[in-house]
């Protein structure tokens, strides 16, 4: 009998690689904003109006693409040209329909766990690049259910939580944000695996719990889930 009613996943770069398309993104626009100012500051701005913006836009793809409009504006003083506007515009689309590229174990833990335990995805950003994304990616067979929300935070899970009947400390939750996928679980009591990663956006940065922290786990990749389950489940 498993411990663990659910283990519940995040998407973005937890089961497939999202933040590398933002990277590349960022490096254009700031290639395109080149003449004004220094790529430095293009993304310093960049970063800082995305944050002003989350109240209002959430996060995602489309909200990230109103936040470049808006910086272009500003950095230009009104000075860019329809024609940018539009070549920003296309480089969020491209990155909507950017191919899911799973990451490495993901295609072949997710069945082997599928086998004895409930699964679910829990992650936030725009609805239906989510939706999308899961249908494209191949893996919505192996969930149960998939929670799109707006915001990570304690208040959010225990939401999802009493949605589903779950008490944390039957729940499991698997990310790569220590901020979003990480404390709010650990708040609520339950338990939670941090796999890092290459690289994270900087919203998201937070201190890594300590190893003595209970009901956390550090892995390096999807491939040692099903071994640590074995070792957490005993």
């Amino acid at each position: 009998m498993s411990r663990f009613e659910i283990i519940a996943f995040d998407a973005d770069d937890t089961l497939w690689h999202n933040e590398r398309f933002y990277v590349e993104a960022q490096n254009r626009f700031a290639s395109l904003l080149s003449q004004y100012h220094n790529p430095e500051w293009v993304n310093e701005r960049l970063y800082q109006t995305e944050t002003r913006n989350i109240r209002h836009f959430g996060y995602g793809i489309k909200a990230f693409a109103l936040s470049m409009i808006e910086t272009a504006v500003e950095l230009t003083e009104g000075r860019i040209n329809g024609k940018d506007i539009q070549t920003l515009i296309d480089l969020a689309r491209e990155m909507l329909g950017a191919d899911v590229q799973l990451l490495d174990h993901v295609a072949a833990t997710l069945p082997q766990l599928a086998r004895d335990h409930r699964l679910m995805v829990i992650t936030k950003g725009d609805l239906l690049d989510q939706e999308t994304k899961i249908e494209r990616s191949g893996l919505g067979k192996y969930f149960h259910s998939i929670e799109v929300v707006s915001h990570k935070t304690a208040d959010s899970y225990a939401h999802i939580l009493k949605k589903h009947s779950i008490s944390a400390n039957n729940l499991l939750m698997v990310g790569n944000s220590i901020r979003s996928d990480i404390l709010p679980i650990l708040e609520l009591g339950g338990s939670a695996v941090y796999i890092p990663y290459e690289t994270t956006w900087l919203h998201e940065a937070a201190e890594v719990p300590s190893n003595e922290q209970s009901g956390f786990y550090q892995l390096e990749n999807m491939g040692q889930l099903t071994e640590l389950l074995k070792q957490i489940e005993l």
